[in-house]
């Protein structure tokens, strides 16, 4: 059953313009068919639902909801504010085929993301963020998290110049994790005949946590690690990395990494000797790991790029950005 309102709506003369001008009427949405609690309804419900099935429940035009959805969505940024970080999270992602990329910066503190925008992930597209943000607010920030991507380093070192920066841990525990594979590959290359059923289909079962295994997985693993020295010195080698992240004075970090290193030689493990190279020449971004201020969680991140790969499954792809951009925004914040 649809309801209609109907009222009057007053013209009169403006005094400043002289011209005739109609009254704006609070309770009306953007499109004038339907009210903004209608249309903050329909905002709420395409939180979780796709813009077809609202369409299809509420009986309306797939390209109605989605402008409603809109202005639901600009009204939430509008109450959430300008930004003003202490702390961002600097990532990138994929918004279509053929290296097609935007950045999206979060604010680490209120946990939101509060920019999505340039043209690709060079420094050019990162400094957009600085500017979009202002040279004020740009010097506030004390602590910017990223990946050992060197344009949003240089950008970041341009921009905010009192900014720390620090490399997310789990992209560097996602490289340690590559060598890792790298030399369970070669081993399977290396070896013939029966000595490859140890390995093959043991992927997942390597890079994995030991407590996250299954009793079948922990076992697997125990049989692979007792028939493969140099699989097992591997893995012993990337376990005891994650102790670099317990301590809190840049020296005794340094020693561990440099003893961690020293380990290598005679293993013949070259995935992990271009590992070690790599951290030693991004040491800076994390030593600072050590420092008290920057403990910062860094589970909003990853969590965040769940949620906007999400986003981009239940719409199979959005071909209008500046919708997908409010969604990105928006996907963190209260419901109105």
């Amino acid at each position: 059953m649809r309801i209609y309102l109907d009222f009057e709506v007053r013209r009169v003369d403006c005094r400043r313009c002289g011209k005739v001008k109609r009254e704006r009427l609070e309770f009306v949405a953007d499109n004038p068919f339907y009210t903004k609690r209608f249309a903050y309804y329909v905002g709420r419900r395409c939180r979780s639902a796709t813009i077809k099935d609202i369409a299809e429940e509420l009986k309306l035009d797939w390209h109605a909801v989605k402008e409603l959805d809109k202005q639901y969505m600009a009204a939430q940024l509008a109450k959430a504010g300008s930004p003003g970080p202490k702390v961002i999270g600097i990532d990138e992602i994929s918004i279509s085929k053929r290296h097609t990329y935007r950045i999206v910066v979060s604010d680490l503190v209120r946990s939101r993301p509060i920019w999505f925008g340039g043209k690709d992930r060079s420094q050019t597209s990162m400094a957009q963020f600085y500017q979009w943000l202002g040279n004020t607010k740009s010097e506030r920030i004390g602590l910017a998290l990223m990946d050992m991507w060197k344009p949003f380093r240089n950008a970041t070192k341009a921009h905010a110049p009192n900014a720390a920066i620090l490399f997310d841990k789990f992209h560097i525990v996602r490289h340690l994790g590559q060598a890792l594979d790298k030399v369970r590959k070669s081993e399977y290359a290396r070896l013939s005949g029966n000595k490859r059923r140890y390995i093959k289909g043991q992927k997942y079962t390597l890079l994995s946590r030991w407590e996250n295994l299954t009793l079948e997985g922990r076992h697997a693993l125990k049989t692979l690690l007792a028939a493969n020295k140099r699989i097992n010195t591997a893995y012993l080698l990337k376990e005891s990395f994650g102790q670099l992240w317990s301590y809190e004075r840049e020296g005794w970090a340094r020693r561990f990494f440099e003893n961690w290193r020293s380990s290598l030689k005679w293993q013949r493990l070259k995935p992990y000797e271009k590992f070690a190279a790599m951290i030693d020449h991004h040491w800076d971004g994390i030593a600072a790991y050590c420092k008290p201020e920057n403990k910062v969680s860094l589970g909003f991140v990853e969590g965040l790029n769940n949620k906007i790969r999400v986003i981009q499954r239940r719409s199979y792809g959005l071909r209008d950005e500046e919708y997908l951009r409010l969604k990105i925004l928006t996907c963190m914040l209260t419901a109105l």
